[in-house]
């Protein structure tokens, strides 16, 4: 494990790596305090495009730990930023929620359904059919898909729920076109962090629970991936894995022992040079 100490920027999954439901997993906030203690930088990432990254600091700070909504980023904001490195102040047909619209509006796009250059579907719980009408009718006409994220569902206390990818699978079946989607597993949400962080690649990892969103969007984004074993994902599961992680740890308070334990290697290893 000593080339994580090489690592400057730490991508974290939120729920089942950091928190689970509304408990901060064991080990989060002494991870989270070493890398502001060594100088390196973190940022929770999420898939979740209806709601911002104020409410997800509110979240962690109500559980212990004091973030603020820079530290975090969200499929809605990594398509923003992506777009605006396509189309700057592009107009855009958006289907999301109102917190969406909002952060849409802060980088400088136009919200319209009048000649839009992109329509952008989120996770839109205010979604209605005029708006898939309008949207289809657009893609049909040529104006490009993007979408925030695949999740097809959202787990929430009382069961499943609709999400974005479920909503795409509607707009694709009727328009015969796929969008081009920016949240994990792909490398988008990655390559829109950059414009955010400008670290180098290499001194990045991506850690979270989930084999096949996590790890999968570490490997195609060519970051460092690091499985936590305290969600989703099972030891076992690894083997049938599409892509495997660089690293394996039981949660965020094992990857503080071993960030540790790798920087004391380094420290020691340039002490007898």
């Amino acid at each position: 494990m000593s080339a994580l100490a090489d690592i400057q920027l730490f991508l974290l999954d939120m729920d089942g790596t950091v928190y689970l439901g509304n408990r901060l997993l064991p080990g989060s906030l002494d991870f989270l305090n070493y890398l502001d203690e060594t100088g390196r930088d973190h940022l929770f990432l999420t898939n979740n495009s209806s709601r911002n990254a104020g409410h997800y600091a509110q979240k962690l700070t109500k559980l212990g730990w004091s973030a603020q909504p820079g530290e975090i980023l969200t499929s809605g904001e990594a398509t923003a930023l992506y777009l605006g490195g396509e189309k700057p102040a592009s107009r855009i047909y958006l289907l999301g929620t109102p917190d969406l619209e909002a952060e849409f509006v802060s980088h400088g796009f136009v919200l319209t359904d009048e000649n839009p250059d992109y329509v952008v579907l989120g996770f839109d719980m205010t979604l209605t059919y005029a708006k898939l009408v309008r949207a289809c009718d657009l893609i049909r006409a040529g104006v490009p898909f993007v979408a925030t994220h695949p999740d097809i569902n959202c787990p929430t206390e009382t069961g499943y729920i609709p999400d974005c990818g479920a909503m795409t699978a509607l707009i694709t079946s009727s328009t015969g076109v796929a969008p081009k989607v920016i949240g994990k597993p792909n490398r988008e949400i990655i390559d829109a962090m950059f414009r955010k962080k400008p670290v180098r690649r290499e001194q990045v990892a991506m850690v979270g629970d989930r084999l096949y969103t996590d790890i999968v969007m570490g490997h195609n984004a060519g970051v460092t991936s690091v499985l936590v074993l305290s969600g989703e994902a099972k030891e076992a599961d690894i083997p049938l894995a599409p892509a495997k992680p660089d690293y394996v740890v039981a949660g965020l308070g094992a990857l503080h022992d071993a960030l540790k334990q790798a920087d004391a290697i380094g420290k020691e290893t340039c002490s007898r040079k």
